[in-house]
């Protein structure tokens, strides 16, 4: 990669977009892939498809010098053959942890000359985790969560995701954690058996707007769960979730609230204390 500072930079997922704008660089992005939405400055800039299938031709049309790509998401692989083509400097980023996040910050920073930025902004979200487990230390108790990322089939988290730090963070374990998997086909019958305490909703993409705690308490047999009996079924935002980016950390402040509310209040902020 050239010395040089790059100051047209494309972005091909969201939690790549949400990083560069948190370490205040919006002004240099100058193309996004099609999910991209935030903040909300993104909205206005130019596309360049979707993850899964970017359109090459008009990331060459924007005549950047930096292009972060990822592998996040199972299939986002098909775009580096055409990267490599295109012979624009590009970095490829692979997070499977919030830790793998921090190093992410770090690459980026690094990459764009703002690596005291970076630093900066790692210290701010590692000390409000540190804060959050601080609190999961004094609940009693550690409930066991079902994760849903999509309903038909049941989608779940395995070991290899962040959502497994996320949960002990919070102070709970998520239920197919031992799966060796980033994700993975879970049967009914095995979330029904262990019984969760929690049901979680994260549904992917264009299912966010459906998801919905009925129809999880209509499913044949899952009346018997007691997350079901005990109305402990919630639905949370795919973008505090399923993107590998600094609002990780939001999305677990809002979880410890739920999980252990005995323990966690909401502050002015918006943030768990």
């Amino acid at each position: 990669m050239s010395c040089t500072v790059p100051q047209r930079i494309v972005s091909l997922t969201c939690s790549n977009t949400e990083i560069l704008f948190a370490l205040g660089l919006g002004e240099r992005v100058v193309g996004v892939d099609d999910w991209s939405d935030f903040p909300l400055e993104v909205k206005a800039l130019p596309r360049v498809g979707p993850d899964l299938k970017i359109d090459i031709a008009k990331v060459a049309a924007l005549e950047p010098d930096l292009v972060l790509a990822s592998l996040s998401v199972p299939g986002m692989e098909r775009n580096l053959p055409d990267l490599e083509r295109l012979g624009v400097p590009f970095v490829v980023l692979e997070p499977k942890s919030l830790d793998d996040v921090f190093k992410d910050i770090e690459t980026i920073g690094a990459a764009t000359g703002v690596s005291e930025t970076g630093q900066r902004l790692i210290a701010d979200l590692q000390a409000r985790i540190k804060a959050v487990l601080a609190r999961a230390c004094e609940a009693v108790g550690r409930p066991t969560l079902y994760w849903e990322w999509w309903p038909k089939p049941l989608i779940s988290p395995g070991r290899w995701s962040w959502i497994v730090q996320i949960s002990e963070l919070a102070g709970a374990d998520l239920l197919f954690k031992d799966v060796e998997a980033t994700s993975f086909v879970a049967q009914e019958s095995e979330v029904v058996e262990h019984d969760p305490d929690f049901v979680m909703l994260c549904w992917c993409g264009t299912l966010q707007k459906k998801m919905n705690v009925s129809k999880v308490r209509e499913r044949p047999g899952w009346e018997r769960l007691r997350a079901v009996k005990q109305g402990r079924i919630h639905c949370f935002p795919e973008d505090l979730f399923g993107r590998p980016g600094p609002r990780l950390v939001e999305g677990l402040e809002r979880l410890a609230r739920v999980v252990h509310p005995e323990v966690f209040v909401e502050a002015p902020t918006g943030r768990a204390h």
